[in-house]
């Protein structure tokens, strides 16, 4: 009787485990972030495919934000309505032929020279904790062996490779936490556009939980959401599964791009700077080194942001309380472009010195209402981060006593003057040599109340 009770006992408890969360969005938005996530601050994002092979698309915004993204290639050569599509139809057809067809890139997609540990090293380098690589994209090409697109995929085609797993495992041995974009619809696949529902049910959601159980990723991004409701996509069965019996239950992280409008789900995301954030939630900015986030060859240098932008524009998304996915787009061969790595290696060079400042943080919600675009707070346990973009010889800060600051990446003394309940920083007087920082400064108030 007694291990009946303790039978029945474990089976209800069991049961509560896997029930902790249901299938309503206001269960599903209570499960907490995890905190790996809010703490990592600075992740990669890879658009790489079949565009990668074409890799082009025009420079003019005749139609709107997106209009340069080079992962939309297959999109903008058949969608007449679109000012641009001439531009890309021409180009096509100079290029390649009017009989050459988009699928016909398969064969073109080599990546030859992929070296998913060179990757790996090149975004640890970077100070990257997170990596998202774009599984598959609007085209459904996917990148790894997935039985839902068979013969479109980059085992079966192309690289005759599993491009998702190789750098899954690269990525993780190097101690970053690795995830997946995945489109949830797809512009020319015939049963998405015969039976929706159908699409979901064979195609869409065994492909994602595919994905899942492989590669056990800590982050799930999905897109394309836009096209239908969450209903229709069944987002909230598949999260009550990734939740409640995946093998990243407890590390998982998703975004908000589920469907219905981008009012649940996990971190909210925006884009080119397109969208809401705000401290209320945690969030998250993707946008390309440049104006593609696929490889767009038809970019020039002044569409790049140059080191010192994206070391600003870093600051400025962690001050405000969010994450920087910064993309990039790698070559058909495999190569990333050298000015990517060396925008990453400018980035890393900078976090190696001041990325206590970064990583860990939380936004300092006492930060002064100020005109001055050129300082900046975050705040970590008693202790607050000034950044500034623009060296300066006085720092005042209002509204804070401190016993003590120091300049990141200085060994020498900083002073500083209190007055009533403000503090001025006398920025030290710097020989070459003293410091290696650049681009922006940190100066660190310890016990700061």
């Amino acid at each position: 009787m007694r291990k009946t009770i303790v039978s029945i006992l474990l089976v209800f408890s069991i049961t509560i485990t896997y029930a902790q969360y249901q299938p309503t969005w206001q269960s599903l938005d209570a499960r907490p972030i995890p905190k790996w996530f809010t703490d990592a601050k600075f992740g990669i994002f890879i658009h790489w495919g079949l565009y990668s092979v074409p890799a082009w698309a025009t420079n003019s915004n005749a139609d709107g934000f997106g209009s340069n993204y080079s992962e939309w290639y297959w999109e903008r050569l058949n969608n007449k309505k679109l000012k641009i599509h001439k531009e890309f139809v021409d180009f096509h057809n100079k290029n390649f032929g009017p009989q050459f067809h988009y699928q016909d890139f398969a064969s073109m997609f080599k990546a030859e020279l992929f070296d998913p540990e060179k990757w790996a090293k090149i975004f640890k380098d970077a100070g990257a904790k997170y990596v998202v690589l774009t599984s598959k994209h609007h085209d459904g090409f996917a990148l790894w062996p997935s039985r839902e697109s068979w013969n479109w995929n980059a085992a079966d085609a192309g690289p005759h490779r599993d491009l998702a797993g190789d750098l899954s495992e690269a990525v993780k041995k190097t101690g970053l936490h690795m995830g997946f974009y995945y489109s949830l619809y797809e512009w020319y696949n015939p049963l998405y556009k015969q039976d929706v529902k159908k699409y979901v049910d064979e195609h869409m959601l065994p492909q994602m939980r595919d994905l899942v159980t492989r590669y056990k990723p800590d982050i799930i991004w999905p897109d394309g959401e836009w096209d239908q409701s969450d209903t229709t996509w069944r987002s909230r069965e598949f999260l009550t599964w990734l939740y409640n019996e995946s093998a990243v239950k407890n590390t998982v992280v998703t975004n908000d791009r589920w469907g219905g409008g981008r009012n649940h789900g996990g971190f909210n995301t925006t884009e080119y700077g397109s969208g809401n954030a705000s401290l209320a939630r945690p969030w998250e900015e993707c946008r390309g080194i440049g104006e593609s986030f696929g490889y767009n060859r038809n970019e020039n240098l002044e569409q790049y942001q140059t080191s010192k932008q994206l070391i600003h524009m870093l600051i400025d998304i962690v001050s405000r309380g969010g994450n920087l996915l910064l993309n990039i787009g790698p070559a058909a061969d495999g190569t990333i472009p050298v000015i990517m790595q060396q925008r990453l290696k400018d980035m890393g060079d900078w976090l190696t010195i001041n990325g206590d400042a970064i990583y860990g943080t939380t936004a300092w919600k006492e930060s002064p209402k100020q005109k001055d675009t050129t300082t900046f707070y975050t705040r970590k346990g008693n202790d607050l981060y000034v950044f500034v973009t623009e060296w300066k010889k006085q720092i005042s800060i209002p509204g804070v006593m401190a016993k003590n600051v120091t300049l990141l990446g200085y060994n020498g003394k900083v002073n500083f003057s209190k007055k009533a309940n403000n503090i001025a920083i006398t920025a030290p007087n710097l020989v070459p040599g003293e410091h290696s920082g650049k681009d922006a400064w940190v100066y660190k108030i310890t016990n700061a109340f």
